[in-house]
């Protein structure tokens, strides 16, 4: 189904998406009517579902080893350029936090990313992270050099679930436009979409079980133990329900005691808990079906990032790999987020009547419009 906006800016924009994993970013902007030529990514396993889903271009490659003219030459014939991209998160993570400076190579992904947005010049900006990337060097720089090349920047934080996203997972979403302010749509749901309304219509299934007209409907098995626990949760409790001798060894330190959510189940009538690339595991978090005596299935896990139901991840007749698939969907932009991104762009291009580049300066030209703008600003 395409957006409010249909096919309204296909053929007129073209976006490349880095870090496109399997395409939740990507098929938010197709659903919205925003072309996109091709997505970059060095996870092999990202190629099916990328193509398979957004008919659009899958290259394989660190951005790290890219020129800014082989990224440049993606985009086609589309007059108004976007670059959007998702820098892995886990360097920004606050369980990874040691240093924050340029020359560790944790970092180097969004300044790459900044690299190719300064070589290239894209009429659109947009970027999602995690919330505590903007605390970091490397966020300011970022920001920095995109306002030194004439960028209009926005940036905040927002709740997935405004978005219609079925969960509690907040993010950091940055536009940035050449020809004018831009910012993010206000929410577009006042109340968030529950678990319920996501996924209860699915055929039950049972641990260690698969649907059989749906291969990513199957649930990881569990041991006696763990079947156990489950079946002794409540939605919304936590392992302190349980009897004494199903408690793990975990729990009963100091520190095991602060971590209620893991072996716990979700609640029907409120959103899920934030997917992870462990998300189909049941010791992992609140990840446990409400109702049945399971962990959510992959294809659960895959409509609480708001994929389309029919969202293919891996080719007829290969096997239902856990671990791959999980971290596709647990790494994914959600794609409704991904649709309002879609539409604060839409929105900029119809407020600022954008319908053709601004004009590509020479270097010389660029030069002299950046000191500009310093001497200015």
């Amino acid at each position: 189904m395409r957006g409010r906006n249909g096919t309204r800016f296909q053929g007129v924009t073209s976006c490349v998406d880095l870090f496109c994993g399997a395409g939740g970013l990507t098929h938010g902007f197709i659903l919205e009517g925003i072309s996109v030529e091709a997505g970059i990514d060095l996870d092999p396993a990202c190629r099916y579902p990328y193509e398979k889903n957004n008919d659009a271009l899958f290259v394989e490659r660190d951005i790290t080893d890219m020129e800014s003219e082989e990224v440049a030459s993606l985009f086609g014939n589309g007059k108004i350029r976007i670059l959007a991209g998702c820098a892995p998160c886990q360097p920004f993570s606050t369980y990874s936090q040691r240093y924050d400076t340029r020359s560790d190579h944790k970092w180097g992904l969004l300044y790459e990313f900044g690299r190719l947005a300064q070589d290239i010049r894209p009429d659109i900006v947009t970027m999602e992270n995690v919330p505590s990337v903007e605390r970091h060097e490397v966020f300011v720089d970022f920001v920095t050099e995109l306002k030194e090349c004439g960028y209009h920047v926005w940036h905040g934080v927002v709740e997935c679930a405004r978005y219609g996203v079925p969960q509690t997972r907040r993010r950091m979403v940055l536009l940035a436009s050449l020809h004018g302010p831009i910012r993010m749509i206000d929410p577009t749901h006042a109340k968030p979409r529950t678990v319920r309304q996501a996924i209860e219509g699915l055929r039950p299934i049972q641990a260690g079980e698969s649907a059989p007209r749906d291969r990513l409907h199957v649930a990881s098995a569990l041991s006696e133990k763990n079947l156990a626990r489950i079946r002794a949760s409540k939605p919304g409790g936590t392992w302190r329900d349980w009897p004494e001798h199903l408690i793990a060894e975990c729990h009963r330190t100091d520190t095991g005691r602060t971590y209620p959510s893991v072996y716990g189940r979700m609640e029907w009538d409120k959103p899920a808990p934030t997917m992870t690339t462990q998300c189909y595991g049941y010791g992992n978090g609140r990840f446990g079906h409400p109702e049945q005596d399971r962990a959510i299935s992959l294809r659960e896990a895959a409509i609480l990032q708001s994929f389309p139901r029919n969202y293919e991840f891996v080719p007829p007749g290969e096997p239902v790999k856990f671990t791959p698939i999980g971290r596709m969907i647990g790494n994914a932009v959600p794609v409704e987020l991904g649709r309002a991104i879609a539409r604060s762009i839409s929105r900029h291009l119809v407020e600022f009547d954008i319908r053709a580049p601004r004009g590509r300066s020479s270097t010389a030209a660029l030069e002299k419009e950046q000191s500009d703008l310093r001497a200015v600003g």
